[in-house]
């Protein structure tokens, strides 16, 4: 559906991952740099909106992750929400490696 999108006033993006999970999966990142979901929860709040806004403009079933902290199988230190839109028998099994 999407490759990028852009969004203005606090500044993010949406755009592919390198290793997608699924079909259409996508990050929603913030332009400026925030190491993780818990550093800022107004900007991470504003980010889950747009992931959830690209989750209804697309009719979507779909998890929406944010993870926090290695232990949480972070291994990028900036907020990013995945946006992973899912169906019936698609095989994903949660968490992923």
């Amino acid at each position: 559906m999407w490759d990028t999108r852009r969004w203005s006033g606090e500044g993010a993006l949406a755009i592919r991952p390198l290793n997608p999970v699924t079909d259409q999966h996508l990050l929603v990142i913030p332009v400026r740099h925030v190491a993780t979901a818990a550093t800022d929860p107004h900007l991470t709040g504003r980010v889950a909106s747009y992931a959830a806004a690209l989750v209804a403009d697309a009719r979507w079933q779909a998890n929406l992750i944010a993870n926090v902290g290695p232990a949480a199988s972070a291994t990028v230190a900036h907020l990013h929400w995945h946006v992973v839109p899912r169906r019936p028998g698609d095989g994903l099994a949660l968490p992923w490696t």
